[in-house]
């Protein structure tokens, strides 16, 4: 994706200031061994390259193998990182990386996901693990009903991220990706977002930005009732799927675009997904078909005479096929968890096992 990484670098160095003053601020990292299970795209670099030069060791593994950048990874094992990492890596591989960045015997965890957490857990494995941060609302429901064996904090319920980040940029990252990926825009299209939380409603006010005609449909009453006093349409999804010309997943949930549901789709619906699970659309269904790849990322399968698009093999669209946030939004993300990680290594160690919100006073002084 990139063509000059040195000068793409350089220039999301320059757009994202307070990344660098957040990294500047933290302490000697050289105690640290920090293992990093997240998105390995172009912004991730200047963080981790941060780390590095304040003495941490770092193991970098993905939480989605189809966002992941292979000369990010290169320049950042350059830089000293160890990683198991690589775009588009197998399931087994994709776990094995895991299993890989626990045998590194980490000190700290910096996840979008849990997946270090929970194979710590489930497997009852004794680590020197100390403390963790947790970016994503789907690691944090992963984290319900568990007993972690070291301070976990959560990040992704911040009003700073979920406000910015959850709210404002993936919906629009997802509709910019869209047009690239399809050369086509909203206007004249039914736009059916499955979702009404923060990144829903991103979803839903972008796509009607950008002339879409759009229809919420969301099981949990309250949310519901939300989108219709925000002026939504509100539909069961069983009956707003029959009408689609694109739909749009952004639950965290799996399986949520059943098999069933993909059969009463009409022909020529888009389908793409931008939570963080990669599983919320029945994609093994649909490999049972006839497919073809009419544009790079977007899959064509054939359901009898219906024919049904499939965008970025149902990962994160607005991250596998385009670039996600913006640098300048990033920017502020991505202060937050330069000093989240200040905060797991020194203060935060200390609190007991459990999960907690990332302390005010941690994120606010990035502003």
């Amino acid at each position: 994706m990139y063509d000059n990484f040195s000068a793409e670098l350089a220039w999301a160095t320059l757009n994202m200031p307070r990344t660098k003053a957040a990294v500047e601020a933290l302490p000697d990292l050289s105690h640290v061994r920090l293992a990093c299970n997240m998105h390995l795209d172009l912004k991730m670099a200047p963080l981790v390259k941060g780390l590095l030069d304040k003495g941490a060791k770092v193991f970098l593994t993905t939480c989605n193998p189809t966002t992941v950048q292979d000369d990010v990874v290169a320049y950042l094992m350059n830089c000293g990182a160890e990683a198991k990492a690589w775009r588009n890596m197998s399931q087994t591989e994709w776990f094995e990386s895991f299993q890989a960045a626990i045998e590194w015997n980490p000190t700290h965890l910096c996840e979008m996901g849990s997946d270090l957490t929970s194979l710590i857990h489930y497997q009852n494995l004794q680590t020197n693990v100390k403390a963790g941060l947790e970016a994503t609302g789907s690691g944090i429901n992963r984290l319900n009903g568990l007993t972690p064996n070291y301070p976990i904090f959560n990040w992704d319920d911040l009003p700073v991220k979920e406000g910015l980040h959850n709210r404002h940029m993936v919906g629009l990252t997802a509709w910019h990706t869209f047009f690239d990926t399809t050369h086509l825009t909203l206007h004249e299209k039914t736009v059916v977002v499955i979702g009404y939380g923060l990144v829903g409603q991103g979803v839903a006010h972008s796509a009607k930005a950008y002339g879409g005609k759009v229809i919420v449909a969301e099981i949990d009453k309250a949310r519901a009732l939300q989108a219709e006093y925000d002026g939504w349409q509100v539909m069961p999804l069983a009956q707003a799927i029959k009408i689609a010309d694109v739909i749009a997943t952004a639950t965290g949930a799996k399986n949520v675009v059943s098999a069933s549901l993909l059969q009463q789709a009409k022909s020529g619906v888009f389908i793409l997904n931008v939570g963080h699970v990669a599983e919320e659309i029945d994609v093994l269904f649909l490999k049972q078909h006839t497919m073809h790849e009419p544009m790079p990322y977007i899959n064509a399968y054939q359901l009898g005479e219906k024919t049904i698009y499939l965008l970025a093999d149902g990962s994160m669209f607005n991250l596998t096929a385009g670039y996600g946030d913006s640098l300048n939004a990033f920017d502020v993300t991505l202060a937050v968890m330069a000093s989240g990680i200040g905060h797991i290594v020194s203060e935060g160690e200390k609190a007991e096992n459990g999960v907690y919100l990332l302390p005010q006073a941690v994120w606010e002084k990035v502003l």
